[in-house]
């Protein structure tokens, strides 16, 4: 049973940053993509962030290229995001997810088998 438990979420002005953290637990990650998600208030969840476990290679929305960082540490099981510079409209519930069958291409939500309870972020302007 593959689960997953973000922390790191909080209240930051705008400009500041955050680091979320995602332990992965449940089996091996070798070959998933690892994903961060966020849902604002009244809006559809939507993609942020994603890697493959194994390579490395990172996809970004538009929204937060050059702002946020999204990384593994295999010893730890866990994914990060780091977030700098943030804005107001990056305000949401964050959400890790892992897809066991990662496609080709920008990661999408409907890839992915397994969510985390997600983590509220807060900026403040």
């Amino acid at each position: 049973q593959v689960q997953l438990v973000e922390s790191g979420g909080g209240l930051v002005q705008a400009g500041g940053s955050l680091r979320l953290s995602c332990a992965a637990s449940g089996r091996t990650f070798s070959g998933y993509s690892m994903g961060w998600f966020r849902q604002a208030p009244g809006k559809e969840r939507e993609f942020v962030a994603a890697i493959r476990w194994t390579g490395g290679r990172t996809y970004y929305a538009d929204s937060v290229k050059g702002r946020f960082t999204i990384s593994r540490e295999y010893v730890k099981n866990t994914v990060y995001l780091e977030m700098n510079s943030l804005k107001s409209e990056d305000t949401a519930v964050y959400y890790c997810a892992a897809d066991p069958t990662p496609s080709p291409g920008i990661p999408t939500e409907a890839w992915y088998d397994f969510w985390g309870q997600g983590t509220q972020v807060t900026v403040s302007s």
